[in-house]
């Protein structure tokens, strides 16, 4: 698994609040692998400081969202097509669990259906975000992102 995408001036500092020395927990669920590289490069190319985890389907987010140990990732990022169990029913389970319900949630997708729209906010979803096709529109997005997610939004004390 790739380490965190953290510029080498940025200090890391586990424990202490996103956006006040540490980088920003993020675990995309997503099938593609030209999309999770897509989304990992625009957020190495958007300077964002994260610990990018990656989960390829709804079981192994959930069996990483699950471990006893495991403090939960500050931003779950997931996409709707996926395989077996899809993302609108990972939506749905994460936030019928009272442990995972407060996880905030951001739908990315390429598709930009209203019925997905909708679907996903009456889910939970705390966004939407269709995935651009321009790669410069791509990195300012995840970077416009991580900085609401990591700076501007409170989020808990992981753990």
């Amino acid at each position: 698994m790739p380490g965190p995408v953290v510029p080498p001036s940025l200090p890391f500092l586990p424990g202490s609040r996103p956006g006040a020395g540490r980088a920003l927990e993020l675990l995309l669920v997503e099938d593609e692998p030209a999309d999770a590289s897509l989304l990992r490069a625009a957020l190495r190319e958007a300077g964002s400081v994260v610990q990018l985890h990656h989960a390829v389907d709804a079981a192994e987010a959930l069996q990483r969202l699950r471990r006893p140990a495991a403090a939960p990732p500050d931003l779950l990022l997931l996409d709707i097509n996926l395989p077996r169990v899809n993302g609108r029913e990972l939506l749905a389970t994460l936030k019928a669990d009272p442990q995972l319900a407060p996880l905030p949630v951001v739908v990315v997708s390429t598709s930009d259906a209203e019925a997905d729209v909708q679907a996903a906010y009456a889910l939970g979803a705390a966004g939407y975000l269709v995935k651009p096709v321009d790669m410069d529109v791509l990195i300012k997005a995840m970077a416009s992102l991580c900085h609401y997610w990591g700076q501007v939004m409170r989020l808990p004390v992981r753990g």
